[in-house]
């Protein structure tokens, strides 16, 4: 939602203050990356945790938490491309 907010201000940024537009296209990007680190920290830190607590479900742990990542990872990046877009595209 925030992302959305911000490509939508950089979208009607055009005119006189153009590198508002680019600044806030960037910001996001930005954010989309941040938000995916914090989301795989959280997701190895309580793997981890399950692992320690459950031994015997390491190889089920260790797959949902790589699935799992994965789907964070893909949706940061298409964050990040869509700002990105928005930058070289105006």
């Amino acid at each position: 939602m925030l992302l959305s907010t911000l490509l939508a201000t950089s979208a009607e940024s055009f005119g006189p203050n153009i590198g508002i537009g680019y600044g806030i296209a960037g910001l996001g990007a930005g954010l989309a990356a941040v938000g995916a680190g914090i989301g795989i920290g959280r997701i190895g830190g309580s793997a981890l945790e399950a692992i320690a607590r459950q031994p015997e479900a390491i190889n089920d742990i260790r797959s949902n938490m790589i699935l799992t990542a994965a789907l964070v990872e893909g949706a940061a990046f298409f964050a990040m491309v869509i700002g990105l877009l928005v930058i070289f595209l105006k």
